[in-house]
Formats: C-alpha cells, sequence, structure tokens
C-alpha cells in the first residue's frame, strides 16, 4: 500500500512538472502574437508587477514600461511596416516555484516588399509561480552577432545558473 502512494505522488509530481512545462511554454508562445498585434497590456501582464525586460537596446522595469515599449511609437512603426517576433521552442527547466526557460527569437521585418530577419536573439526568462500561474520575473535577450554573452545565456539552462552582462564579468 505503501508502494503504491509513493507511486502515485511521483505520478502526480511528473504531471506537475509536466504541466508546468506547458504552461511556460504557451505564456512564451504567446509573446510574438500579442507583441505583433500591439497588446501591450496583454505583454506586460506576463510579467511579475516589478519584473525586468533586458534588451540590448532597451532595458525595462515593471509593467508600466513594457507597455510603454509596445504601445510606444518606435513599436508602432515595426507593426505598422510588417514585423514578427517568431520564439522558437524553449528550453524549461521547473524547480518548485522557480523556472527558467532558454531559447532563440527571430525579429523579421517587412522590408522593400521581402520579409528579412532584423535580429535573431537568446533569451533567458525567469519565471516564478504565484497566484496568477507563472509570470516572468526577468527576461534578457541578447543579439546573436558573435559577441560572446549571448551563447552564455543560452547554456544558462538550470535555475541557479545567474547570467551575467559583459560588465559584470
Amino acid at each position: 500500500m505503501a508502494e503504491q502512494s509513493t507511486e502515485l505522488a511521483e505520478l502526480a509530481a511528473r504531471l506537475r512538472r509536466l504541466e508546468d512545462q506547458q504552461e511556460i511554454a504557451r505564456l512564451i508562445a504567446s509573446y510574438g502574437p500579442l507583441v505583433d498585434s500591439g497588446s501591450a497590456d496583454a505583454v506586460a501582464d506576463r510579467w511579475e508587477p516589478d519584473g525586468a525586460y533586458d534588451v540590448d537596446e532597451l532595458s525595462m522595469n515593471g509593467r508600466d514600461e513594457i507597455t510603454a515599449m509596445v504601445a510606444g511609437p518606435r513599436h508602432q512603426s515595426w507593426i505598422r511596416g510588417g514585423c514578427a517576433h517568431f520564439l522558437g521552442p524553449a528550453h524549461v527547466t521547473v524547480e518548485d516555484d522557480d523556472a527558467v526557460a532558454v531559447g532563440h527569437s527571430l525579429m523579421i521585418v517587412h522590408r522593400d516588399g521581402e520579409f528579412v530577419v532584423r535580429r535573431a536573439t537568446a533569451n533567458r526568462w525567469q519565471l516564478r509561480r504565484g497566484p496568477q500561474g507563472w509570470r516572468v520575473t526577468r527576461r534578457t535577450s541578447r543579439v546573436l552577432d558573435g559577441r560572446a554573452e549571448a551563447p552564455r545565456l543560452l547554456a544558462a539552462l538550470d535555475i541557479d545558473q545567474e547570467h551575467r552582462s559583459e560588465e559584470d564579468r
């Protein structure tokens, strides 16, 4: 009887881990359609209220700054010109109420009648489970242009591996 109880607990834990991984994958997959449709509040809602989004070009702290980026003139000009943020599958690691997801993204823009890749990026998402489910606490994105920082970001698959920027090394 104790063996069945242990097996059942192990199965429940495995199911929860799979459900968590799926919820996180869906959250990340929603970013592209939401940001390309200009759904600023919905994009920002993926983050914790004090969450951070650190991109090569811009650092945002809190939902208000993320909302402002999506609603801002630069981003709106990308939407009007035609763009697609494509996020590839992420490698997701979950430990209790914390998670890390690592993967690639492409920003594709319409230019001169063609679609071209504007940037290819390495992404590391740090997430926390709260009352409303999984939310991003920090997303760090670095362009894959040959600098060592982006590949290091992709290699930081575990929750305990902290990504540090070039300035911190």
